[in-house]
C-alpha cells in the first residue's frame, strides 16, 4: 500500500477579469451622484431633442386663443399645457421640446465646427515654423481682440439673422480657443522622445500629427469642447434674446425667454421655464465636463477610483 495519497488534478487558475473601460467609466460615474444625475439629464434631453419635435411639433405652433396665458399646473388643456401657455395659447411644454432641437443643434454645430477648424489650425501652427505659424496666430489675435458676443452682434446685424449665420458667427468667434489650446499642447508633445524618435526614423509631419500628437492632444480638446458647449448655448440664447438670433416662427429657448420678458409680472412662466431649461443644461454640461476632465487626467483619476473603493 502506497504511503502517498493520489495526486489531485490541478485546476486551471482563471485570471482576474477587470471591468472593461466603458463599464469601468460607468461605475465611476455612478459613484459621483451629481455627475450621474447631470449625465442622465443630458441623455434625456438629447432623446427629447431627437424624438420630441416629431411628436409635438404641430402643437408647438397651434394657436388656441381660448387658452391664452393658461397658468402652469392648472389642469386646463391636457398634459401638453402642464407648464402653461403663451399669449397665443401655444403649449409651453411643446415649444420647449421643439426649441431643444434648434438650441442644441446650433450649439453642437458651432462647437464641432470650431473644434475641427481650430484644432487643425492649432496642429499646423504647432508644427510649422516661421511665417505660416505667425500668420495663423495673428489672425487668432485679431478675432480674440473682439468680444465674442460683440462680434456676433456686428456680423448678424449686417447679415440675415438665421440659423446658418448664427452657427457661422459662433464658429468664428470660438476658433481661437481651440487653436491656442491645440498649438500649446502640440508644442509640448513634439519635444518628447517618442516623437523625436519617429522623426529620426523618417516619419512625415502629417504622420507625426496623426499617429503621435493627435491621440494625446485630442482628449484635452474634447474637454474644452464640452465646457464650450455650455458657453455657446448661452451665447445663442443671448443673441436670440436680443433679436439677432433665430427669428419666429423658429423656436429656441432664448427666443422664448425674449418673448415672455414683457409679461413677467402677469405670465412669469413664459420666460421661467425656458430660462430654467437653459440653466439646468448649462450646469449639467459643466458637471459632466468636470467629471470627464478628472477621468481623463492620470494625475486626478485616482480621486474617482479612491471614492469608488471607499463606497464599495
Amino acid at each position: 500500500m502506497s504511503d502517498h495519497a493520489p495526486a489531485l488534478p490541478m485546476l486551471p487558475v482563471l485570471p482576474h477579469r477587470r471591468p472593461g473601460a466603458l463599464r469601468g467609466a460607468f461605475l465611476l460615474l455612478w459613484r459621483d451622484k451629481f455627475a450621474f444625475a447631470a449625465a442622465l439629464f443630458l441623455v434625456l434631453l438629447a432623446l427629447t431633442a431627437i424624438v420630441g419635435p416629431e411628436l409635438v411639433g404641430r402643437e408647438a405652433l397651434a394657436i388656441n386663443l381660448r387658452g391664452r396665458n393658461i397658468g402652469p399646473f392648472s389642469g386646463q388643456g391636457g398634459w401638453l399645457y402642464v407648464l402653461g401657455a403663451d399669449s397665443l395659447g401655444r403649449s409651453i411644454l411643446a415649444r420647449l421640446i421643439v426649441g431643444s432641437r434648434t438650441t442644441l443643434s446650433i450649439a453642437g454645430g458651432a462647437v464641432l465646427g470650431a473644434l475641427m477648424i481650430g484644432g487643425a489650425l492649432g496642429f499646423v501652427a504647432g508644427f510649422a515654423r516661421g511665417a505660416l505659424s505667425s500668420v495663423i496666430l495673428r489672425i487668432a489675435d485679431v478675432v480674440m481682440s473682439f468680444p465674442s458676443l460683440l462680434l456676433a452682434l456686428i456680423v448678424l446685424y449686417v447679415l440675415e439673422p438665421r440659423v446658418a449665420n448664427v452657427v457661422l458667427v459662433l464658429i468664428v468667434s470660438r476658433i481661437p480657443i481651440y487653436l491656442r489650446t491645440a498649438r500649446a499642447e502640440t508644442l509640448e508633445v513634439r519635444e518628447r522622445m517618442f516623437v523625436a524618435a519617429a522623426r529620426v526614423l523618417g516619419a512625415s509631419p502629417g504622420r507625426l500629427v496623426r499617429r503621435h500628437v493627435m491621440p494625446i492632444v485630442l482628449p484635452t480638446l474634447i474637454t474644452v469642447a464640452t465646457l464650450e458647449f455650455a458657453f455657446v448655448m448661452l451665447s445663442e440664447s443671448s443673441l436670440s434674446f436680443l433679436g439677432l438670433g433665430v427669428q419666429a416662427p423658429g423656436i429656441t429657448w432664448g427666443l422664448m425667454v425674449a418673448d415672455g420678458r414683457g409679461t413677467l409680472g402677469t405670465a412669469w412662466w413664459r420666460s421661467f421655464w425656458p430660462g430654467l431649461a437653459i440653466t439646468l443644461t448649462a450646469i449639467s454640461i459643466n458637471l459632466v465636463a468636470n467629471w470627464v476632465r478628472v477621468l481623463t487626467d492620470p494625475a486626478q483619476r485616482w480621486r474617482l477610483e479612491a471614492r469608488a473603493d471607499t463606497d464599495a
